[in-house]
């Protein structure tokens, strides 16, 4: 018998169970790659946190989505190594970074991110500490930056919170906003525009005192220093919600009034110019029997209040002008006391934005200094 012929079969079965066995082998190779690939990036996620100077952090699970180019951080915190209180610094439910699909039709590979239920406290003892080195604000921001394969171009906060928190201080401060929702598009500038912010941002909270807050503008974010055009209200906050602020660093308690804030600020080529108006209405101080010096200073702030309030508005504000290079950045005395006494004496302020800072206002000092 010819072994040639006998051979034939054989070989015609071995290549029938391999034209089974290599695609069978391919996708056990990818079902295995797709379950390892949460922990391969969990690890990698931890890496990373663990090795920011001066904090420590880690994420609790990674969930994975291939399909929509997508992974899921759950549980992601961070904290100063040598924090007392143990409150993270940053704490982040959950943190969906996805491909923008959308840019994808306009040639650019940009991602989206979608934070579920953040929280940023700033624990006045922790982050003031001063027996180690102070951690670098570009290494923390820096480090989540990475965590994003991709550049970074529409960013949405849901729920959120902000807040600054003072233990030490009896009773404690907590100053915060929470409810914050807040959206950032085309951040990379993926819809070319001739206009010179092309990003759009808007935030609304709800404040420390049930005031509402409400945060607009554009930004070009894609300049080293970003240019921008901001404004910010905080609106008929309960004054009596900062008694413990007040309390522990003036030494006054509110019975009643409403507290508010306005600020425009714009940004153009690093050189800054803008306002914070801050503004008491219908205020109405509380007097204890906490001994006669007290009862002294509040007497004093009292009669401060009376002589420079609005009468006929019955508000307290001033407006503090700030402007110049972002590296030598400082408020400037003197139109600050000068806005106290037009506030009393002269037209009051309005509770409204004034309205009169314009990107342009930061190019035009731009020109000027230039010249």
């Amino acid at each position: 018998m010819d072994n040639t012929s006998e051979s034939r079969p054989t070989k015609r079965r071995w290549f029938k169970r391999k034209r089974y066995w290599i695609p069978v082998t391919i996708i056990a190779i990818i079902l295995l790659f797709r379950l390892l690939l949460p922990y391969v990036v969990k690890k990698y996620v931890n890496n990373v946190l663990s090795d920011i100077p001066g904090y420590y952090g880690a994420v609790s699970d990674i969930d994975i989505a291939l399909i929509r180019g997508a992974y899921v951080i759950n549980g992601l915190y961070l904290n100063k190594v040598d924090a007392g209180s143990q409150v993270p610094f940053l704490d982040f439910e959950q943190t969906d970074i996805s491909v923008e699909w959308k840019s994808l039709f306009k040639g650019k590979v940009v991602s989206e991110i979608i934070l579920l239920r953040p929280s940023m406290i700033y624990v006045f003892e922790d982050q003031t500490k001063t027996d180690s080195p102070e951690p670098d604000y570009d290494d923390w921001t820096k480090a989540l930056t990475d965590l994003v394969p991709i550049n970074i171009n529409r960013l949405q906060i849901i729920n959120g919170k902000i807040a600054f928190v003072e233990i030490s201080a009896d009773p404690t401060i907590d100053l915060n906003l929470s409810d914050l929702d807040l959206s950032a598009t085309n951040l990379q500038n993926v819809l070319q525009a001739e206009r010179t912010l092309p990003s759009v941002i808007r935030g609304t909270a709800v404040s420390i005192g049930g005031g509402s807050v409400l945060l607009t503008g554009k930004m070009n974010l894609v300049k080293t220093i970003p240019d921008m055009d901001m404004s910010l209200s905080l609106e008929n906050a309960d004054a009596t919600a900062l008694n413990d602020f007040t309390n522990h660093y003036a030494g006054i308690d509110f019975e009643e009034g409403t507290f508010n804030l306005y600020s425009e600020v714009a940004i153009a080529d690093g050189f800054l110019k803008g306002y914070f108006k801050p503004l008491l209405k219908d205020i109405k101080l509380l007097g204890k029997d906490d001994g006669f010096l007290k009862t002294l200073w509040e007497g004093f702030v009292g009669l401060f209040k009376f002589i420079l309030k609005n009468h006929k508005n019955n508000t307290l504000a001033t407006r503090i002008p700030v402007e110049g290079d972002l590296n030598n950045l400082q408020s400037r005395p003197w139109p600050t006391i000068f806005n106290i006494f037009k506030n009393a004496w002269i037209e009051g302020f309005k509770n409204v934005l004034d309205g009169d800072i314009e990107f342009e206002d930061a190019e035009a000092e731009v020109d000027k200094t230039s010249d």
